[in-house]
């Protein structure tokens, strides 16, 4: 267990040392281990170790983890992109959806999410560089789109996900990770309905500017699992 115990340590003190270093308690900020292309050994691993939220990216891959893990407790998000034609699975074996940009995907995870599950905890995911390659929200949008998705009876509408374009300097991750929390601080002011209280952001090379931003939820895998042996690609289960 001491591949990951130790990195997943590691990870847990630095996020409470940034969190305290900006006056906000280690407690505030949630680890997701994003744990694409890992096989479920080292998720048990993980979750030996104490670590129960799990990103997944890819439908068919995490469903096989969930069917490997299923004595697990375990809190599965999922950060991908949405295709229309997956969204049931993703509505009946999913705690989290970060990744939703489109009222129709909404809809349908309301529509297919089981009446016997908690109503679907739900982000949604905005376009903060105006990406063409990236999916996520234009920001002129995002207010009539939240007012809709909180009236989806099997949704709970929680916050905001952003994955800005990439930024070696730190001045400019705190820049849009600012920008970001702004956006989310106006969103919450201008409506009052919303009960909002996530800001999914910041990943292992900028989680530091993230949560001085105010990230309540990072997404880490590297740091946590070290590289991937085929990016992109899930390695054979086992």
């Amino acid at each position: 267990m001491l591949h990951i115990k130790q990195p997943l340590l590691n990870i847990r003190k630095k996020i409470t040392a940034i969190a305290t270093a900006n006056n906000r308690l280690g407690s505030d900020v949630n680890l997701l281990a994003v744990s694409k292309t890992q096989p479920p050994s080292c998720i048990r691993e993980a979750y030996q170790a104490g670590q129960t939220a799990f990103g997944e990216n890819h439908l068919q891959e995490a469903r096989d983890k969930q069917q490997v893990l299923n004595d697990l407790d375990i809190s599965w998000h999922f950060i991908g992109s949405i295709q229309s034609n997956k969204t049931r699975k993703i509505a009946e074996h999913f705690q989290w959806v970060h990744s939703v940009d489109r009222l129709q995907v909404a809809q349908r995870l309301s529509q297919q999410r089981p009446n016997h599950l908690p109503p679907l905890n739900i982000c949604l995911q905005i376009n903060i560089d105006n990406e063409a390659t990236k999916s996520g929200i234009p920001l002129n949008e995002l207010s009539s789109l939240a007012n809709m998705v909180n009236t989806l009876p099997q949704l709970r509408l929680r916050g905001l996900m952003i994955i800005p374009a990439k930024r070696d300097n730190p001045s400019d991750q705190r820049a849009i990770f600012n920008q970001a929390a702004e956006i989310f601080r106006q969103l919450k002011l201008t409506n009052p309905a919303l009960r909002l209280d996530t800001l999914s952001m910041g990943m292992s090379d900028d989680m530091e500017a993230a949560i001085a931003a105010g990230s309540t939820i990072v997404r880490v895998g590297r740091a946590i699992f070290g590289p991937r042996d085929i990016v992109g690609k899930p390695q054979p289960l086992r």
